[in-house]
């Protein structure tokens, strides 16, 4: 009789298991990419490209621009999972960053600190392989400097930690030119100079929204430690070396009307926010109310902006 009853286990069972699988693998996939920060990486990239076309004066060859990209996406992702793994208790505490992967328990410290060297390794590798040391070397040292002096040593202890951690992200204009030529010269100093003064306008509005995050996670950004007018005045000064390097950059590079138009143009909007943001501040000294997050998210255009018009500046004009 036992061997004639009809089996318990129901008919669908395999298939709800194979689902439930794919969607495991899919939660662990993605969260493995969330690790990378992908959105940022993507702004990285956005300065590499341009950089490269400008030292070409033209169309770079394919495989090298591949590689290049690549091997940033790469480096990039491994700063930004490094970075989370030193972070984890930060992102723990932040409404902004506690759905990140470490802070869920997602993916665990060792594992996602083993992915971000496996990123890491893989980027030197392209790097050396397909296209020089120069450009590998760089990317190294960003990613060092993003992880060792950003992160460890300067975020947790001065209010002036996204000015000098910001030099990692300005290193990717260096590498593009560095992926073309081997070498290094003005224009991609005053590429790096342009993202280095765009950083504090671009991230300190941010802070200023999530205030109350970073000093619920004892982190001294400029707009914890210091009163609204104070962040808005600095806002604003390096809105205007922003600007300046970015003309400068126009008879440096030897480029043509397409990318003048696009500065001045880009560069008095992002001058007026910032005269606004201070203006409202003034307004508002205790910072309560303040929005800044039309600076953050206008900082984010104007590099694009810049940074397309140099490429179709070269590609266009010659």
């Amino acid at each position: 009789m036992t061997s004639l009853e009809p089996s318990r286990v129901r008919p669908d069972a395999g298939v709800r298991s194979s689902v439930s699988g794919w969607a495991r693998m899919r939660e662990v996939v993605a969260a493995y990419l969330s690790l990378m920060k992908l959105r940022v990486v993507e702004l990285l990239l956005i300065t590499t490209l341009p950089a490269m076309v400008l030292a070409q004066r033209g169309i770079p060859p394919l495989g090298l621009v591949l590689a290049t990209l690549l091997a940033g996406t790469l480096a990039g992702g491994s700063a930004h999972a490094f970075n989370q793994v030193l972070e984890r208790d930060i992102d723990a505490v932040m409404h902004r960053t506690r759905r990140r992967p470490l802070a869920r328990a997602t993916v665990s410290p060792h594992r996602a600190f083993a992915f971000a060297s496996l990123l890491l390794a893989g980027a030197t590798a392209i790097m050396l392989i397909w296209v020089n040391a120069l450009a590998a070397a760089l990317t190294i040292a960003a990613n060092l400097f993003y992880v060792l002096i950003y992160t460890m040593l300067l975020k947790r202890r001065t209010a002036q930690n996204i000015v000098w951690g910001g030099v990692a992200g300005c290193v990717p204009t260096l590498i593009g030119w560095a992926a073309v030529t081997g070498s290094l010269a003005w224009p991609p100093v005053l590429l790096f100079l342009v993202v280095f003064f765009w950083t504090p306008p671009h991230y300190w509005p941010l802070a200023m929204r999530y205030r109350d995050d970073y000093a619920r996670a004892g982190v001294p950004m400029l707009p914890v430690v210091a009163p609204a007018t104070t962040v808005a005045l600095q806002i604003m000064a390096y809105s205007w070396a922003m600007v300046v390097t970015t003309l400068a950059l126009w008879p440096v590079a030897d480029l043509g009307w397409i990318f003048g138009l696009a500065a001045v143009a880009t560069g008095a909007w992002f001058l007026l926010e910032a005269h606004r943001l201070y203006g409202r501040a003034r307004r508002q000294p205790d910072g309560a109310g303040l929005t800044a997050m039309r600076l953050f998210h206008g900082s984010i255009t104007y590099l694009t902006v810049v940074f397309v018009a140099v490429m179709a500046d070269v590609l266009i004009l010659g």
